[in-house]
């Protein structure tokens, strides 16, 4: 098991500690999930994300490696910008992970590589390049006010605008900074050396930032309409049955999974990716059947209470002919709870 630079930190302050992917990281803290999943909706709050890998990748050949594997064109963007996109399998296009890929600025060709926790190797085997993850901390500051709080403690990191990526310095310590999240709020992410992170944490918190664990950061993503591997995406899922066919360049020549995710594309998607708000606070859970005139249309992927909109909400995977405005009800532990297909995200940003 795997431990965070800020393990003691987060146990000093009396984090409930799961494993996750390999690595033991806070659920929550003693305010709760609900409490700091609002804190985040309506001020700012800090995640330590420091269990997402880094797989580095430079010279002259890295942005070709990366086009000819990964699914979306960093055409699009250049040096210093932020990318979302997906590793496929060669054989049915299955995601095999969901990637963040920071393009350094400045001269020559320097991307860092953000895979989920438990697919860095993975990640690493197929675009070559060395790991970092265990030479820094990842800090996520989200939250409608969290630029302006950061600025207060760390302005350079602050400056950084949505999907950008750039050098910034905190008490004359080197950091890079991405402006991405999993939120649906604003957001920063900070890869911070290891042996400054306890410190730049405690600035942050410092300046009225809550701390914040996986479980609030989960209902978040859901409220957000956002996959989660393991859940939305992975063996089986291809990009087009989770609607996330923006994802893939079309354009290029190639990558990996091309040719059997364009047959897919040409016969059409057996199931896709809905988003289902249900009556009542009793949440739906992941793998609940969902049922449209009393047959089974689907099952649920990511299903919870949102505190937002104090009602449940869930993700599932339906026949393509289950569209928006329809009535379904899903089977939670054998009571039909009613539900509506709505679009998503359920709950927008800011």
């Amino acid at each position: 098991m795997q431990r965070s630079p800020l393990d003691a930190v987060h146990r000093a302050a009396g984090a409930r500690m799961v494993p996750f992917g390999g690595w033991e990281m806070p659920l929550e803290y003693a305010s709760g999930t609900i409490a700091e999943h609002l804190a985040c909706r309506r001020d700012a709050v800090v995640f330590d994300v420091s269990h997402l890998g880094t797989v580095r990748v430079e010279g002259a050949d890295a942005r070709d490696t990366l086009q000819a594997t990964l699914t979306n064109d960093l055409g699009k963007i250049g040096p210093g910008r932020a990318q979302y996109t997906h590793l496929l399998d060669e054989a049915d296009a299955s995601v095999l992970d969901d990637i963040i890929v920071w393009w350094h600025p400045g001269e020559g060709e320097r991307f860092d590589v953000m895979p989920n926790a438990s697919n860095t190797e993975r990640v690493r085997a197929a675009i070559g390049g060395s790991e970092t993850t265990s030479g820094r901390a990842v800090l996520a500051v989200q939250g409608p006010a969290a630029h302006d709080r950061l600025a207060g403690v760390f302005p350079d990191g602050a400056a950084i605008g949505r999907f950008r990526v750039g050098p910034a310095s905190w008490r004359g310590v080197a950091c890079t900074v991405a402006g991405t999240g999993y939120t649906g709020e604003r957001g920063l992410e900070i890869a911070a050396p290891a042996e400054a992170a306890a410190d730049l944490w405690h600035a942050i918190t410092g300046a009225g930032i809550e701390p914040a664990g996986l479980g609030a950061r989960d209902t978040l993503r859901l409220e957000a309409g956002l996959p989660l591997h393991g859940h939305e995406l992975g063996p089986g899922i291809t990009p087009l049955q989770a609607g996330l066919g923006w994802v893939v360049a079309w354009g290029k020549p190639a990558f990996r999974g091309r040719a059997a995710l364009g047959a897919e594309r040409d016969r059409g998607v057996s199931r896709q990716l809905v988003g289902i708000a249900t009556e009542g606070r009793r949440p739906p859970r992941a793998g609940c059947a969902v049922l449209a005139d009393d047959e089974v249309a689907g099952v649920v992927t990511s299903g919870n209470f949102s505190p937002v909109l104090g009602h449940g909400i869930a993700l599932a995977f339906v026949r393509p002919d289950v569209g928006a405005g329809t009535t379904v009800a899903i089977d939670v532990r054998g009571a039909r709870v009613a539900g509506t297909v709505v679009p998503t995200p359920f709950v927008k940003g800011g």
